[in-house]
């Protein structure tokens, strides 16, 4: 495998989301690193896949709250929204848009037990908007779901399945993944 030996720069990112701020940039890369290293996103092809779809995700670093009321998510027992409320409350968040009362409390027994602070993401979801949780829980989510399994094999219609559901976005993905590749050299 490729491992990675150096961190993602500023410059690199920029490349990959030419519409992401410096500023959400200068913000986020030190998680983005940290994250990377922390759920083995670790081999030049496991990062462009990262990056791609947290490109579409986000808006390009823009986004750590889904746009939309949330609404649309209520009564989703597939999601855990079993609580009038819960579909608004658990809406997406963070730079993966985590939806869903069912992968919020799986996200918080993840921090319980593995992170130092007392974080109550079920009491305060807008947590998550924090831009160490906003990656934290991309990685988080990435790594339960497996998808590094898929980006070692380089298919993208996997993995945006993994992370999105379906093939939201396919085609904006993929430009993403292409312009990784090329700026990660994996081309």
């Amino acid at each position: 495998m490729d491992k990675r030996v150096n961190p993602i720069t500023a410059e690199q990112i920029k490349g990959i989301m030419p519409h992401a701020t410096d500023e959400n940039i200068r913000t986020y890369l030190p998680y983005l690193n940290e994250t990377m290293e922390r759920f083995d996103i670790d081999t030049s092809i496991r990062q462009c896949h990262f990056l791609a779809q947290l490109a579409v995700e986000s808006g390009s670093l823009r986004y750590v709250r889904e746009l939309a009321s949330g609404e649309a998510y209520e009564g989703r027992e597939d999601l855990g929204n079993v609580f009038p409320g819960d579909g608004v409350k658990f809406k997406g968040r963070g730079l993966i848009q985590l939806t869903g009362r069912e992968n919020y409390q799986r996200f918080q027994d993840w921090l319980v037990l593995n992170y130092t602070e007392d974080i109550d993401i079920m009491t305060y979801p807008e947590l998550l908007e924090s831009p160490e949780l906003a990656v934290m829980v991309a990685g988080w989510y990435w790594d339960v779901r497996n998808v590094n399994a898929m980006a070692d094999r380089d298919d993208v219609v996997t993995v945006t399945r993994k992370v999105n559901g379906g093939r939201n976005g396919l085609a904006q993905r993929i430009d993403f993944l292409n312009r990784a590749k090329l700026i990660l050299g994996w081309l």
